[in-house]
């Protein structure tokens, strides 16, 4: 059984207030319903208040080499700043065979670290498009290899995308980072944009038709990417995410979890006192910086992730002048059920109107 054996106080305690969840994948598509699409509306919901004392945040350390003087390093700033160099990925041992595709498990490298994900390679000629997948929240120490949305690998693949689920840092086999929640996970970022420049040196991927595709703390960190990095990726799909205001996020999961809301409070002070270091690992402030097209879905029913976030998230896409549509759902929960099959369809048809 491939388990995290060693996390730090942080990260187990950060396991139970997680930011976002997993997608609770189905082992079959479910059968086609009808759905309606929305135009933009906005929601916002109201955070929260704290139960916690403020601690004084501390001295921030100096920046790393490269950073504008200005950003915090733990910061969207300082990821917009950083250079990468996605790289060495490695195809491993085939994990199943069908006459659409191959599964395989691989490594490549992000910055110092390696990370594992898993590959499905279609078997229809290439060089093909191909998707980089970013999955929800699931607790490091039972993730497995590939785990999270499943239901997304096999359908992708079977419509020709070379697709890459990555594992994270700290997930499976991929090497540890122990600041990685105390960094609010900014790291997971890091290890999507690499995903992509790693996919780039494939011979097997067409290097200008590579798309993105994000669930839950995954739609969180797809947001991350096209701020930080304009232009990486052709298009982007977004499902039941996270709100691009991480306070929100803050507020719902980690607040309620005292050891780790004080940890993080003590190091970055409180929203309402230190808004400029919240509003700076929030992607919502810098959608002026997309320019890419973005697919937002989102279930009307989902009690995980409000579809207010992502209301205002396409309210404030729309606002900067961006092209984003927001598909809701009826009944919906945060999973999908009845209306995957159709989202899919609507992703496939989107992706193939920017190229991919």
């Amino acid at each position: 059984m491939e388990r995290r054996t060693a996390l730090t106080t942080l990260g187990a305690l950060v396991v139970a207030a997680a930011v976002g969840c997993s997608s609770k994948d189905a082992a079959t598509p479910p059968t086609i319903p009808g759905t309606t699409g929305t135009t933009p509306s906005a929601g916002p919901s109201t955070p929260p208040a704290s139960t916690t004392p403020t601690p004084a945040p501390t001295q921030s350390p100096a920046p790393p080499p490269g950073t504008p003087e200005s950003a915090h390093p733990v910061s969207l700033p300082a990821l917009m700043a950083k250079k990468y160099d996605g790289r060495d990925l490695r195809l491993g041992r085939v994990l199943a065979r069908n006459p659409a595709y191959t599964r395989y498990h691989v490594t490549y490298a992000s910055g110092s670290l390696t990370i594992s994900g898993i590959l499905n390679l279609p078997s229809t000629p290439g060089p093909h498009p191909a998707l980089v997948l970013n999955h929800g929240f699931i607790d490091p120490a039972v993730y497995t290899n590939g785990r999270g949305l499943a239901r997304e690998q096999d359908y992708l693949a079977r419509r020709g995308y070379v697709v890459l689920h990555t594992d994270y840092r700290n997930h499976a086999q991929s090497s540890d980072d122990p600041r990685a929640e105390l960094n609010l996970r900014l790291g997971y970022t890091e290890d999507v944009i690499n995903a992509v420049l790693a996919l780039r040196t494939s011979e097997y991927v067409d290097p200008d038709r590579i798309g993105m595709l994000g669930r839950s703390m995954g739609g969180g960190i797809t947001y991350n990417t096209l701020v930080t990095q304009p232009g990486l990726v052709k298009a982007a799909v977004v499902f039941a995410s996270v709100s691009a205001d991480t306070v929100d996020n803050f507020n719902r999961w980690t607040r309620p979890n005292r050891a780790v809301a004080t940890a993080i409070l003590r190091a970055y002070g409180e929203p309402a006192q230190n808004p400029a270091f919240w509003r700076n690992v929030s992607p919502v402030t810098f959608f002026d910086r997309i320019t890419e097209p973005v697919l937002i879905q989102h279930g009307e029913s989902d009690s995980t992730c409000p579809i207010a976030w992502s209301r205002r998230a396409l309210s404030a896409l729309t606002a900067a002048g961006k092209k984003a549509t927001l598909y809701t759902y009826p009944g919906e929960e945060h999973a999908f059920g009845p209306a995957w099959p159709t989202s899919m369809s609507r992703t496939v048809a989107f992706l193939k109107q920017q190229g991919l």
